[in-house]
């Protein structure tokens, strides 16, 4: 009776082991993205991890589990690269060039590209600034010190002639945090926003922003990977890029669906009301780019030298890293 009682007890405990051993051995990978429409592939597969049908859970195996980080613009992003606190993320392609560079190409890898345009400058509704010289003494918001929208806009206004420091100069250039833009714009203590969708068609469709200068073809986001991660884990890093390109190609065949999810990722994230028009209109200034250009970071050096974030002329040659 008590051999009859234990060779059940035997086989359950058996069989428990079993079951325990492969979510014992999952491996986590940990991305990030920010809570922006230019950040397409972030919030879709976001969205999908979250509500259990795992895009990119599905493409790199079975005991592969994804943890989702979320980052208000890149030198945030980076550091967390940086510190070993993600192992890949969607970012601007300044801030991973700005690390590059002062690493001397030891610490940052660009994977991939993912998406163009999405930034614009906008300026208050009766405004009659028109070029850089009409901006001395102004104010001008952007999301982060030394993200891709606050280099452009230093750029632009020195090539327009203006002295521009990163802590002052002839215009005045406030990063401010995307959500904290539109009610200083709107209380009209911003003269100029630079920055990203959906908060480009925000400032539009809640302050009556009107969009003075488009970026309707340069990169403004891209796939990157620390130094470490990529040769310590070359393979899944392999099946995480090929897996973001099909998530590319499937948002480009199924917009609805992907303006369903990002709407839905959004509202999540920002704890903010986001309608359909929002998302329609943020939607029609970005377009999906999974290549990464090193001929357009040639251009990213320029506009890094001229907004005084950068003093030499980086070896580009090991910056974008080409996977099988």
């Amino acid at each position: 009776m008590t051999m009859t009682m234990r060779a059940p007890t035997f086989l359950v405990a058996l069989i428990l082991l079993c079951v325990a051993v492969p979510s014992a051995m999952a491996e986590t990978i940990r991305v990030g993205h920010f809570p922006n429409v230019t950040h397409v592939q972030g919030l879709v597969a976001h969205h999908l991890s979250r509500t259990g049908k795992g895009w990119f859970e599905e493409r790199l195996g079975k005991d592969m589990k994804v943890e989702w980080y979320v980052y208000n613009a890149g030198p945030s992003a980076i550091e967390a690269i940086l510190a070993g606190s993600v192992d890949l993320t969607y970012v601007g392609p300044n801030p991973a060039l700005n690390v590059y560079t002062k690493s001397n190409g030891e610490e940052i890898r660009i994977l991939a590209g993912a998406a163009a345009g999405g930034a614009a400058l906008v300026v208050q509704p009766d405004s009659s600034l028109t070029q850089p010289a009409d901006f001395r003494g102004k104010t001008i918001a952007t999301p982060q010190l030394g993200n891709t929208q606050d280099i452009a806009c230093r750029a632009w206004l020195a090539n327009g002639g203006l002295k521009i420091t990163q802590t002052g100069g002839e215009a005045f250039i406030v990063p401010t945090p995307n959500p904290d833009q539109i009610s200083l714009f709107h209380q009209r203590k911003l003269d100029a926003v630079w920055t990203v969708e959906p908060w480009v068609s925000r400032l539009e469709r809640e302050a009556g922003a009107k969009v003075l200068l488009e970026q309707s073809k340069d990169s403004v986001t891209v796939l990157v990977s620390g130094v470490k991660f990529v040769k310590a884990k070359s393979e899944l890093v392999r099946k995480f890029v090929q897996a973001h390109r099909e998530l590319t190609e499937w948002i480009l065949v199924h917009p609805e669906e992907a303006k369903k999810m990002v709407l839905q990722e959004l509202a999540l994230e920002t704890q903010a009301k986001v309608s359909v028009e929002l998302i329609a209109q943020a939607w029609k200034r970005i377009t999906l780019r999974p290549e990464a250009s090193l001929e357009e970071f040639q251009q990213f050096v320029s506009n890094a030298q001229r907004a005084g974030f950068m003093r030499t002329t980086p070896d580009l040659s090991r910056l974008i890293v080409r996977l099988p």
